[in-house]
Protein backbone atom coordinates (compact mmCIF):
# COMPACT_ATOMS: atom_id res chain seq x y z
CA UNK A 1 0.00 0.00 0.00
CA UNK A 2 2.68 2.52 1.00
CA UNK A 3 4.65 2.04 -2.31
CA UNK A 4 1.10 2.27 -3.82
CA UNK A 5 0.93 5.96 -1.74
CA UNK A 6 4.44 6.83 -2.94
CA UNK A 7 4.25 6.36 -6.51
CA UNK A 8 0.90 8.41 -6.51
CA UNK A 9 2.87 11.31 -4.63
CA UNK A 10 5.41 11.07 -7.15
CA UNK A 11 2.60 11.02 -10.25
CA UNK A 12 0.93 14.03 -8.25
CA UNK A 13 4.13 15.95 -8.37
CA UNK A 14 5.47 15.63 -11.57
CA UNK A 15 2.23 16.91 -12.74
CA UNK A 16 2.71 19.99 -10.32
CA UNK A 17 6.35 20.65 -12.34
CA UNK A 18 4.57 19.96 -15.81
CA UNK A 19 2.21 22.29 -14.83
CA UNK A 20 4.94 24.91 -13.19
CA UNK A 21 7.03 24.82 -16.53
CA UNK A 22 7.44 27.83 -18.13
CA UNK A 23 6.41 28.52 -21.63
CA UNK A 24 9.59 28.33 -23.41
CA UNK A 25 9.72 30.96 -26.20
CA UNK A 26 12.23 31.79 -29.02
CA UNK A 27 12.75 34.54 -31.32
CA UNK A 28 15.00 35.00 -34.13
CA UNK A 29 15.63 38.53 -35.50
CA UNK A 30 17.28 39.40 -38.92
CA UNK A 31 19.74 42.23 -37.51
CA UNK A 32 20.98 43.16 -33.73
CA UNK A 33 18.91 44.02 -30.81
CA UNK A 34 20.79 47.55 -30.81
CA UNK A 35 20.13 48.29 -34.38
CA UNK A 36 17.58 51.50 -32.91
CA UNK A 37 15.19 50.31 -35.80
CA UNK A 38 13.57 47.30 -36.97
CA UNK A 39 14.82 44.32 -34.68
CA UNK A 40 15.28 46.69 -31.32
CA UNK A 41 11.70 47.46 -31.35
CA UNK A 42 10.78 43.65 -31.74
CA UNK A 43 13.11 43.09 -28.99
CA UNK A 44 11.44 45.79 -26.48
CA UNK A 45 8.20 45.37 -27.60
CA UNK A 46 8.36 41.12 -27.63
CA UNK A 47 11.52 39.94 -25.42
CA UNK A 48 11.02 42.67 -22.66
CA UNK A 49 7.59 42.89 -22.70
CA UNK A 50 7.17 39.49 -22.44
CA UNK A 51 9.53 39.26 -19.24
CA UNK A 52 7.90 41.74 -17.71
CA UNK A 53 4.37 40.46 -18.34
CA UNK A 54 4.84 37.16 -17.12
CA UNK A 55 7.69 36.90 -15.36
CA UNK A 56 8.85 33.21 -14.39
CA UNK A 57 5.87 32.06 -16.68
CA UNK A 58 7.95 32.34 -19.99
CA UNK A 59 11.59 31.58 -20.81
CA UNK A 60 12.63 33.48 -23.35
CA UNK A 61 15.35 33.31 -25.75
CA UNK A 62 16.55 35.21 -29.13
CA UNK A 63 18.73 34.73 -31.33
CA UNK A 64 20.52 37.83 -33.46
CA UNK A 65 21.68 38.40 -37.05
CA UNK A 66 20.09 35.63 -38.43
CA UNK A 67 20.24 35.12 -42.27
CA UNK A 68 16.93 35.18 -43.99
CA UNK A 69 16.18 32.21 -46.30
CA UNK A 70 17.74 28.77 -45.96
CA UNK A 71 20.32 29.27 -43.39
CA UNK A 72 17.33 30.11 -40.67
CA UNK A 73 15.78 26.58 -41.30
CA UNK A 74 17.95 25.36 -39.21
CA UNK A 75 17.70 27.73 -36.42
CA UNK A 76 14.11 27.52 -36.48
CA UNK A 77 14.44 23.63 -35.97
CA UNK A 78 16.77 23.82 -33.55
CA UNK A 79 14.96 25.82 -31.53
CA UNK A 80 12.12 23.28 -31.60
CA UNK A 81 13.92 20.67 -30.78
CA UNK A 82 15.01 22.10 -27.59
CA UNK A 83 11.64 22.04 -26.38
CA UNK A 84 11.00 26.12 -27.88
CA UNK A 85 6.85 25.77 -27.79
CA UNK A 86 6.40 29.16 -29.43
CA UNK A 87 8.86 30.10 -31.78
CA UNK A 88 8.42 34.35 -33.53
CA UNK A 89 9.99 34.68 -36.66
CA UNK A 90 9.99 38.51 -37.22
CA UNK A 91 11.08 38.94 -40.60
CA UNK A 92 9.56 38.21 -44.11
CA UNK A 93 12.29 36.17 -45.53
CA UNK A 94 11.76 33.59 -42.74
CA UNK A 95 8.64 32.60 -44.57
CA UNK A 96 9.43 29.99 -46.09
CA UNK A 97 11.84 28.41 -43.87
CA UNK A 98 8.73 28.80 -40.66
CA UNK A 99 6.17 26.69 -43.04
CA UNK A 100 8.95 23.73 -43.22
CA UNK A 101 9.54 23.91 -39.82
CA UNK A 102 6.22 23.94 -39.01
CA UNK A 103 5.13 20.75 -40.60
CA UNK A 104 8.59 18.97 -39.16
CA UNK A 105 7.04 20.25 -35.54
CA UNK A 106 3.50 20.04 -35.56
CA UNK A 107 3.33 20.03 -31.78
CA UNK A 108 5.09 24.05 -32.11
CA UNK A 109 3.28 27.27 -32.34
CA UNK A 110 4.89 29.36 -34.75
CA UNK A 111 4.07 32.93 -35.31
CA UNK A 112 5.40 34.60 -39.09
CA UNK A 113 5.75 38.38 -39.21
CA UNK A 114 4.82 40.23 -42.21
CA UNK A 115 4.03 36.37 -44.13
CA UNK A 116 0.87 35.54 -45.66
CA UNK A 117 0.80 31.73 -45.31
CA UNK A 118 -0.82 29.75 -42.21
CA UNK A 119 -0.98 26.46 -40.79
CA UNK A 120 -2.38 24.68 -37.96
CA UNK A 121 0.19 25.90 -36.31
CA UNK A 122 1.84 28.91 -37.91
CA UNK A 123 0.29 32.51 -37.18
CA UNK A 124 1.21 35.53 -38.98
CA UNK A 125 1.05 38.93 -37.46
CA UNK A 126 1.91 42.71 -39.09
CA UNK A 127 0.21 45.98 -38.44
CA UNK A 128 -1.18 48.80 -41.25
CA UNK A 129 2.02 50.62 -41.01
CA UNK A 130 0.66 52.92 -44.04
CA UNK A 131 -1.45 54.60 -41.52
CA UNK A 132 1.22 56.57 -39.79
CA UNK A 133 3.38 56.50 -43.06
CA UNK A 134 0.81 58.31 -44.46
CA UNK A 135 0.72 60.84 -41.54
CA UNK A 136 4.47 60.78 -42.18
CA UNK A 137 4.12 61.87 -45.78
CA UNK A 138 1.47 64.90 -44.56
CA UNK A 139 4.72 66.23 -42.61
CA UNK A 140 6.97 65.58 -45.37
CA UNK A 141 4.81 67.47 -48.10
CA UNK A 142 4.38 70.28 -45.43
CA UNK A 143 8.50 70.35 -45.12
CA UNK A 144 9.69 70.52 -48.12
CA UNK A 145 11.08 73.86 -49.86
CA UNK A 146 12.84 72.14 -53.00
CA UNK A 147 9.64 69.71 -54.05
CA UNK A 148 11.73 66.47 -54.06
CA UNK A 149 11.94 64.10 -51.13
CA UNK A 150 14.04 61.00 -50.95
CA UNK A 151 13.05 57.60 -49.60
CA UNK A 152 15.77 55.07 -49.22
CA UNK A 153 13.96 51.49 -49.87
CA UNK A 154 15.06 47.83 -49.00
CA UNK A 155 13.49 45.79 -50.79
CA UNK A 156 10.53 45.82 -53.69
CA UNK A 157 8.29 43.45 -51.28
CA UNK A 158 4.44 44.79 -51.19
CA UNK A 159 5.33 46.00 -47.50
CA UNK A 160 7.55 48.50 -49.15
CA UNK A 161 5.75 49.66 -51.95
CA UNK A 162 2.59 50.14 -49.87
CA UNK A 163 4.39 52.32 -47.22
CA UNK A 164 5.86 54.52 -49.88
CA UNK A 165 2.61 54.90 -51.75
CA UNK A 166 0.69 56.11 -48.70
CA UNK A 167 3.95 58.20 -47.70
CA UNK A 168 3.39 59.62 -51.11
CA UNK A 169 -0.36 60.29 -50.96
CA UNK A 170 0.35 61.80 -47.49
CA UNK A 171 2.84 64.16 -49.17
CA UNK A 172 0.90 65.17 -52.47
CA UNK A 173 -2.59 65.64 -49.69
CA UNK A 174 -0.39 68.93 -48.65
CA UNK A 175 1.82 69.37 -51.89
CA UNK A 176 0.52 68.03 -54.80
CA UNK A 177 3.37 69.38 -56.73
CA UNK A 178 6.23 67.66 -54.59
CA UNK A 179 7.49 64.38 -55.88
CA UNK A 180 9.10 61.45 -53.93
CA UNK A 181 12.35 60.03 -55.02
CA UNK A 182 13.16 56.07 -54.84
CA UNK A 183 16.66 54.32 -54.26
CA UNK A 184 16.78 50.75 -53.64
CA UNK A 185 19.80 49.09 -50.84
CA UNK A 186 18.26 45.31 -51.46
CA UNK A 187 19.22 45.20 -47.88
CA UNK A 188 17.58 45.46 -44.53
CA UNK A 189 20.33 46.34 -42.78
CA UNK A 190 23.51 47.83 -44.20
CA UNK A 191 24.05 51.13 -42.37
CA UNK A 192 26.80 52.21 -44.79
CA UNK A 193 24.77 51.31 -48.02
CA UNK A 194 21.63 53.04 -46.71
CA UNK A 195 24.11 56.33 -45.79
CA UNK A 196 25.57 56.32 -49.24
CA UNK A 197 22.32 56.01 -50.69
CA UNK A 198 20.47 58.91 -48.95
CA UNK A 199 23.13 60.95 -49.53
CA UNK A 200 22.77 60.07 -53.69
CA UNK A 201 19.29 61.10 -53.01
CA UNK A 202 20.19 64.86 -51.01
CA UNK A 203 22.71 65.29 -53.95
CA UNK A 204 20.25 64.99 -56.52
CA UNK A 205 18.26 68.09 -54.55
CA UNK A 206 15.91 65.79 -52.00
CA UNK A 207 15.43 68.69 -48.63
CA UNK A 208 13.55 65.32 -46.54
CA UNK A 209 14.69 62.25 -46.57
CA UNK A 210 12.19 59.38 -45.67
CA UNK A 211 13.31 55.50 -45.46
CA UNK A 212 12.21 51.85 -45.07
CA UNK A 213 15.18 50.46 -43.58
CA UNK A 214 16.88 49.24 -39.94
CA UNK A 215 19.29 51.97 -39.74
CA UNK A 216 19.55 55.63 -38.74
CA UNK A 217 22.06 56.02 -41.42
CA UNK A 218 19.27 58.01 -43.63
CA UNK A 219 19.12 60.21 -40.48
CA UNK A 220 22.40 60.66 -40.17
CA UNK A 221 22.85 60.96 -43.69
CA UNK A 222 20.37 64.01 -43.37
CA UNK A 223 21.78 65.53 -40.52
CA UNK A 224 25.35 66.33 -42.01
CA UNK A 225 23.74 67.67 -45.12
CA UNK A 226 21.65 70.21 -43.46
CA UNK A 227 18.05 68.71 -44.42
CA UNK A 228 14.92 66.96 -42.71
CA UNK A 229 14.68 63.40 -42.32
CA UNK A 230 11.74 61.14 -41.24
CA UNK A 231 13.06 58.04 -39.19
CA UNK A 232 11.33 54.44 -39.28
CA UNK A 233 10.89 52.01 -36.67
CA UNK A 234 11.76 53.57 -33.37
CA UNK A 235 11.63 56.92 -31.80
CA UNK A 236 15.16 56.15 -30.99
CA UNK A 237 16.21 57.73 -34.51
CA UNK A 238 15.71 61.19 -33.37
CA UNK A 239 19.05 61.28 -31.85
CA UNK A 240 20.94 60.41 -34.54
CA UNK A 241 19.75 63.73 -36.11
CA UNK A 242 18.66 66.46 -33.79
CA UNK A 243 18.69 69.54 -36.35
CA UNK A 244 17.30 67.32 -38.77
CA UNK A 245 14.67 64.53 -37.65
CA UNK A 246 11.14 65.45 -37.73
CA UNK A 247 9.05 61.82 -37.06
CA UNK A 248 8.89 58.58 -37.29
CA UNK A 249 6.10 55.69 -38.23
CA UNK A 250 7.40 53.38 -35.38
CA UNK A 251 6.20 49.94 -34.03
CA UNK A 252 4.43 48.81 -30.64
CA UNK A 253 4.86 45.60 -30.97
CA UNK A 254 3.90 44.83 -27.29
CA UNK A 255 0.44 45.14 -28.34
CA UNK A 256 -0.03 41.96 -30.38
CA UNK A 257 3.25 39.85 -28.48
CA UNK A 258 1.66 40.10 -25.17
CA UNK A 259 -2.07 39.52 -25.77
CA UNK A 260 -0.66 36.48 -28.33
CA UNK A 261 1.75 35.02 -25.28
CA UNK A 262 -1.39 35.45 -23.15
CA UNK A 263 -3.44 33.02 -25.65
CA UNK A 264 -1.15 30.18 -25.75
CA UNK A 265 -0.72 30.41 -22.11
CA UNK A 266 -4.58 29.99 -21.97
CA UNK A 267 -4.68 27.63 -24.61
CA UNK A 268 -6.95 29.63 -26.74
CA UNK A 269 -4.48 30.16 -29.27
CA UNK A 270 -5.44 29.65 -32.60
CA UNK A 271 -3.88 30.48 -35.91
CA UNK A 272 -4.79 33.89 -37.64
CA UNK A 273 -3.76 36.93 -40.09
CA UNK A 274 -3.33 39.56 -37.77
CA UNK A 275 -3.15 42.69 -39.26
CA UNK A 276 -4.28 45.62 -37.20
CA UNK A 277 -3.77 49.48 -37.04
CA UNK A 278 -3.32 52.50 -35.15
CA UNK A 279 -6.28 52.08 -33.43
CA UNK A 280 -5.11 48.52 -31.77
CA UNK A 281 -1.31 50.67 -30.66
CA UNK A 282 0.89 48.17 -32.70
CA UNK A 283 1.33 51.07 -34.83
CA UNK A 284 2.13 54.99 -33.89
CA UNK A 285 3.13 57.69 -35.25
CA UNK A 286 6.10 59.00 -32.85
CA UNK A 287 5.87 62.50 -31.17
CA UNK A 288 6.69 65.18 -33.67
CA UNK A 289 10.16 66.98 -33.33
CA UNK A 290 10.27 70.78 -32.55
CA UNK A 291 11.03 71.69 -36.24
CA UNK A 292 7.39 70.90 -37.26
CA UNK A 293 5.43 73.40 -37.10
CA UNK A 294 2.05 73.64 -34.77
CA UNK A 295 -0.25 74.23 -37.85
CA UNK A 296 1.10 70.74 -39.74
CA UNK A 297 1.11 69.00 -35.66
CA UNK A 298 -2.48 70.35 -35.73
CA UNK A 299 -3.05 68.96 -39.09
CA UNK A 300 -1.19 65.42 -38.11
CA UNK A 301 -3.47 64.93 -35.10
CA UNK A 302 -6.96 66.06 -37.14
CA UNK A 303 -6.26 63.50 -39.78
CA UNK A 304 -4.72 60.28 -37.14
CA UNK A 305 -8.01 60.92 -35.51
CA UNK A 306 -9.94 60.57 -38.54
CA UNK A 307 -7.68 57.65 -39.58
CA UNK A 308 -8.70 55.46 -36.28
CA UNK A 309 -12.18 56.40 -36.23
CA UNK A 310 -12.58 55.00 -39.41
CA UNK A 311 -13.49 58.80 -41.28
CA UNK A 312 -10.54 58.49 -43.49
CA UNK A 313 -8.52 55.44 -45.49
CA UNK A 314 -5.86 56.10 -46.95
CA UNK A 315 -6.18 53.71 -49.75
CA UNK A 316 -10.03 55.43 -51.21
CA UNK A 317 -9.79 56.79 -54.18
CA UNK A 318 -9.72 58.21 -56.77
CA UNK A 319 -6.16 56.89 -56.93
CA UNK A 320 -3.89 57.54 -60.00
CA UNK A 321 -0.80 55.22 -60.35
CA UNK A 322 2.89 56.87 -61.91
CA UNK A 323 1.56 56.28 -65.65
CA UNK A 324 -2.18 58.58 -64.78
CA UNK A 325 -4.05 55.06 -64.93
CA UNK A 326 -7.05 55.11 -62.23
CA UNK A 327 -6.50 52.18 -59.77
CA UNK A 328 -8.85 53.05 -57.44
CA UNK A 329 -11.96 55.17 -58.55
CA UNK A 330 -13.87 57.62 -56.14
CA UNK A 331 -15.48 56.34 -53.15
CA UNK A 332 -14.05 53.00 -53.23
CA UNK A 333 -11.69 51.41 -50.72
CA UNK A 334 -8.37 49.45 -51.73
CA UNK A 335 -9.09 45.56 -50.32
CA UNK A 336 -6.69 44.07 -47.96
CA UNK A 337 -6.04 41.58 -50.94
CA UNK A 338 -5.07 44.21 -52.83
CA UNK A 339 -3.04 46.25 -50.39
CA UNK A 340 -1.43 42.88 -49.54
CA UNK A 341 -0.06 42.40 -52.97
CA UNK A 342 0.44 45.64 -54.21
CA UNK A 343 3.24 46.28 -56.33
CA UNK A 344 2.58 49.46 -58.56
CA UNK A 345 3.16 53.44 -57.57
CA UNK A 346 0.87 55.89 -57.24
CA UNK A 347 1.35 59.15 -59.28
CA UNK A 348 4.06 61.19 -57.49
CA UNK A 349 6.29 58.48 -56.92
CA UNK A 350 9.71 58.90 -59.17
CA UNK A 351 11.12 55.48 -59.55
CA UNK A 352 10.29 51.58 -60.77
CA UNK A 353 9.70 48.74 -58.96
CA UNK A 354 12.45 45.72 -59.98
CA UNK A 355 10.48 42.42 -61.38
CA UNK A 356 12.89 40.66 -59.03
Amino acid sequence: MKYRFAFLVALLLIGVLAFASPLKIGFIFVGPINDNGWTQAHYDGGVLALKKAFGDKVQITYIENVPEGAPSLNVLNSLASRGFKLIYATSFGYMNQVMQAAKKHPNVIFEMCSGYELASNVGEYFGRMYEPRYLSGLIAGAMTKSGKIGYVAAYPTPEVVRGINAFTLGVRAVNPRATVHVVWTYSWYDPPVEKEAALSLINAGCDVMAQHQDSPAAVEAAQSKGVYAIGYDSPNMGKFGPDAYLTSPIWDWSAFYVPNTKEVLDGTWKSEAYWKGMKSGIVKLAPMSKLVPLSVKKLVTAMKDEIISGRFHVFEGPIYDQNGKLRIPAGKIMSDDALLSMQWFVNGVVGKIPKK
